[in-house]
Order: structure tokens, then C-alpha cells, then sequence
């Protein structure tokens, strides 16, 4: 027999711990509530002969990773899982709920992995990726926005953070007798940074334990001035950010100014040409596919965020640009459309369907942002 989506739900709210004995609901009492009042419309609304139209992979993805599980024995069925999925973005509204499950259930589009984790639990942490920067170039604010780290991927969240801020290696810190830090959590840096080489080797395979992070993604965030210099072989001057303050508060034009002037004033601590850490570069790419490359000036330049400050960097998967600061995390919420889906029978592109499809992605994901836990404070 089916187990219906009122029972599987009473199952999950109704979880008993067996290593302490105490109540460990995996859905919200919230959930549980509006699925009891609307039981029959939800009930009546599923169609168990989709979950047939996936295929061994794509089932057995589900059963690994999303599929609610109690004492690891799967406890949904992927029609539960949606419908869950759908009640805990919509809430009361059993129309929006009906609806958003049946395009689900259809395969039109899916939401991202985190509201597929998380909707109509009692922490419903949707979103897909958060941009940080970090609070400060102290002990304080490395491990500020480490603690900041721990707890979105906690939940989760997908992690972008700009380190360029970091005084470079061999830097002076005051108090401190021994001049050198450990790594950081690092992703993102600019490519004048004294360290930017240490930053290259990060991933590799050879070289010292302690000086590798393979766990980690890392990437570029590239001013135009650089890639003028790779053009022309010039020399490019390396910096510490302690001793060349704003590098990363600026772009464009303004960027340019501030980097020459500190050349001007001879501030650098390294010169090499520019064409020796492209090569460096391409070579970290072709051992470990890393560092990924933005383009600091063309991001800024062509976001509709820079009247709020300079962007520092982008996600985890590197196709969000969004404004981040000490005191604003960025949050992007996705879902993906399947767009295979709208080829029809004719050999024609159904652009209607796509149109009502997207509205109804647009319209969840708005009420994904209310409904969000948000792991950080800012």
C-alpha cells in the first residue's frame, strides 16, 4: 500500500530520536498543520506514477540525497518530497501549493537543492549561495566570518568570500612576535595581492600539507589593468594590502589611479611581469581546473548594485554578482528551468508554457526569500 502524503507527514513531525528517546520532528509543526486541514485536496493532487518517470540515477540521487530519511530508511517518496517542497513555500495557499507541485512533479523546472532539502522543515534554509567579505583584517574578523561560514554551510548554503583585505604573508601584526599567519578560509582574490602565487598552488597536489587546501574552490577577481599588462608583457606590481590600503573598496578608472600611485610611491614588494603570473595562472588551471577568473571591472561595471560600493566577488559556482560588506551578506535563491521540456511534438518551441512556468518560479522564489531562515544576522 501507498502510504499517504498525511500519513508520511504525521511520520516525519512524529520522530522519536532512539539514541535519547526525545521528540526530533523533521518537519515544521506549521507543515504538518496545513497538510491535516487540506489532506484531502493534497491527497487527491498527487500522482504516484510520476515518481516512474525518473530515471535509476536520478532515483537513486533522490534516495541519497534528498529524500527525508528516518533511522536511514527513506521516508518520502519523491511525489512526498515535492509536495512537501511546495506546501512549505506556499504555505495556507493550497492553489499556488497544487500548482507549483504538479510543474514540479512534471519535471518543467526544479528549485535548488537547498529548498529541496530544507522546505517545510523547522530551519527551511532555501537559498543556494551567500557572498561574503571578510569583517576584517584581524583575528577578530577572520574568525568572525569563519563562525559566519560554519553556519550557512550548515545549512547548506553555497559560499563565495573575497579575501584581498588579508595582509599578505611575512605582514607585521602588531603583538604578535612571530611575523606570519596561517591560511585563512580563502575563495576569491585579486590578482596584486602579494600572495597571489601561494594562492595559485593552494589546490595542487604536490608541495606541503600545510600549504595546500584542496578541499576549497578558489578564483581570480581580474582588473582590467592586469590584462592590459598580459598584453603588452609589462611589469605588474604585487602589494600588500596593509601597506596599500583601498585596492579592493575601488574599480575602473578609480581602481587604476590608486594601484599606479602606489607604484609611484614605491610601495610594491614584488614586480614580475604579467605574462609570468598568466602562465602561472594557466598552469593551476590545466593541474586542478581552478582558479576560476572574473573580471573585477566588467562585473562592477555592468551591475545595476554599484551605486551601494564596489563588488568584491562572486559565489560558489560564479554566476551571481551581488553587492557584499562587513555588515550585508549577499543571498541569491535559484531554480532551473528544464528547457528541453518546452520542444513539442511539432518540432516547435512552446514559449507560452515557458512564460506561465517562469512567472510561477518567479512568484516562489519572492516567497522563498520571506519565509528564508537566514543563518547570519546580516
Amino acid at each position: 500500500d501507498v502510504l499517504s502524503v498525511v500519513d508520511v507527514m504525521d511520520d516525519l513531525y512524529n520522530y522519536i530520536n532512539p539514541h535519547n528517546g526525545k521528540h526530533s520532528p523533521m518537519i515544521s509543526k506549521e507543515t504538518l498543520e496545513i497538510v491535516l486541514a487540506n489532506k484531502d485536496r493534497l491527497n487527491s493532487a498527487i500522482i504516484y506514477d510520476r515518481d516512474f518517470s525518473y530515471n535509476y540515477f536520478g532515483f537513486k540521487t533522490l534516495e541519497r540525497s534528498y529524500l527525508l530519511k528516518i533511522n536511514s530508511k527513506v521516508a518520502e517518496r519523491p511525489q512526498h518530497m515535492l509536495m512537501r517542497v511546495s506546501v512549505g513555500i506556499h504555505k495556507n495557499d493550497i492553489d499556488a501549493a497544487i500548482e507549483t507541485y504538479n510543474l514540479l512533479s512534471e519535471r518543467w523546472f526544479t528549485h535548488a537543492s537547498p529548498t529541496l532539502f530544507n522546505a517545510g522543515t523547522n530551519r527551511p534554509q532555501l537559498s543556494s549561495c551567500f557572498l561574503l567579505c571578510m569583517k576584517d583584517d584581524s583575528i577578530e574578523g577572520i574568525y568572525d566570518t569563519l563562525k559566519q561560514c560554519a553556519l550557512i554551510s550548515k545549512s547548506a548554503g553555497g559560499i563565495g568570500v573575497a579575501v584581498s583585505c588579508i595582509r599578505a604573508t611575512g605582514s607585521y601584526i602588531a603583538g604578535v612576535s612571530v611575523q606570519r599567519r596561517p591560511g585563512a578560509f580563502a575563495i576569491y582574490l585579486e590578482p596584486w595581492h602579494l600572495d597571489i602565487f601561494e594562492f595559485l598552488d593552494l589546490k595542487k597536489n604536490t608541495g606541503k600539507e600545510e600549504q595546500r587546501a584542496r578541499d576549497l574552490f578558489f578564483a581570480l577577481w581580474i582588473p582590467d589593468l592586469f590584462m592590459k599588462r598580459v598584453e603588452t608583457n609589462q611589469d605588474w606590481s604585487l602589494m600588500c594590502p596593509n601597506e596599500c590600503p583601498g585596492l579592493d573598496e575601488v574599480w575602473g578608472e578609480e581602481f587604476e589611479k590608486l594601484y599606479e600611485s602606489y607604484e609611484k610611491q614605491g610601495r610594491v614588494r614584488r614586480v614580475v611581469k604579467a605574462q609570468q603570473l598568466w602562465y602561472a595562472i594557466i598552469e593551476s588551471q590545466t593541474e586542478t581546473g581552478t582558479p576560476y577568473m572574473l573580471y573585477k571591472d566588467s562585473c562592477n561595471r555592468k551591475s545595476n548594485q554599484q551605486n551601494l560600493g564596489t563588488i568584491k566577488c562572486s559565489n560558489l559556482c560564479t554566476e551571481i554578482v551581488e553587492y557584499t560588506s562587513k555588515d550585508e551578506v549577499a543571498v541569491c535563491n535559484l531554480a532551473s528551468i528544464a528547457l528541453n521540456m518546452y520542444v513539442t511534438s511539432e518540432h516547435t518551441y512552446d514559449f507560452k508554457k515557458l512564460a506561465e512556468v517562469t512567472k510561477v518560479i518567479v512568484r516562489n522564489l519572492n516567497k522563498i526569500i520571506d519565509i528564508n531562515y537566514y543563518p547570519v544576522p546580516e
